[in-house]
């Protein structure tokens, strides 16, 4: 029998290099919005998601039948694209089996860099548990990679790597001995309940507010409204076997 499994926590993208390991899933979370955008529209049956770093790669896709197009920058969602990073659109338009092409300010960007040797799964609070129980199941080490904000650090992603490292010790499968993991747990454990409130400090919350867009803010803070596992496969997301 193997030793415990580690958890990791990779605080910005820019660090991503420093947790190189190909043995370990990397937990792709863009809690503010694009990875609870992602879960939210596989939730409502999206087939799948292509996740792209650019604007013009996502333009290629423009002529492909059953393809959505979706772009945000800075918060907003890009002229003359079918959707944002928004996981409310995905509730109010028909997206049942088609294919997203997606990107994003950050979360699309995290998901290309980890891609390139990791096998890749998306993590947010609305998928949480399930994710949780299907980790524990996969015998290998984890790596919660936050997307942040342009490399820079942001409290809700960190916030979610603490809840899920939380989660995952209670398994009595995993340990850690790494400081941005228990730092993260840490604040979880101060913030869980109220996460909300807690998130008035967070830099990128107060960006958000000044789009008017809180109820984004608070859906994607709700744990366990979905129960799909988005992973990576030849470049596409599609949900866990």
């Amino acid at each position: 029998m193997r030793d415990k499994r580690q958890i990791k926590v990779c605080l910005t993208p820019a660090l991503f290099p420093l947790y190189a390991d190909r043995k370990s899933i990397v937990v792709v979370v863009d809690v503010l919005r694009a990875t609870s955008a992602m879960c939210t529209a596989f939730h409502y049956g999206m087939n799948k998601i292509i996740p792209v770093s650019t604007v013009e790669e996502a333009l290629e896709y423009r002529d492909v039948e059953s393809h959505i197009l979706a772009a945000e920058r800075n918060g907003k969602q890009v002229r003359g694209f079918d959707f944002g990073n928004s996981p409310l659109q995905y509730q109010d338009h028909d997206v049942k089996d088609k294919t997203l092409v997606m990107t994003t300010t950050n979360g699309t960007k995290a998901i290309n860099i980890a891609k390139r040797d990791h096998q890749v799964v998306i993590g947010s609070f609305l998928n949480i548990d399930a994710l949780s129980d299907w980790l524990a199941k996969q015998n290998k080490d984890i790596v919660v990679l936050c997307a942040g904000w342009k490399d820079d650090f942001c409290f809700e992603d960190a916030l979610f790597a603490g809840a899920l490292t939380e989660k995952l010790l209670k398994t009595k499968l995993f340990e850690s001995n790494s400081d941005s993991a228990n730092g993260s747990r840490m604040i979880y454990i101060r913030a869980k309940e109220d996460m909300y409130r807690f998130l008035g400090i967070s830099q990128h919350r107060r960006r958000l507010e000044h789009l008017n867009i809180e109820k984004d803010v608070k859906y994607c803070l709700q744990e366990n409204i979905t129960s799909v596992i988005p992973v990576l496969k030849e470049d596409e997301l599609v949900l866990a076997e």
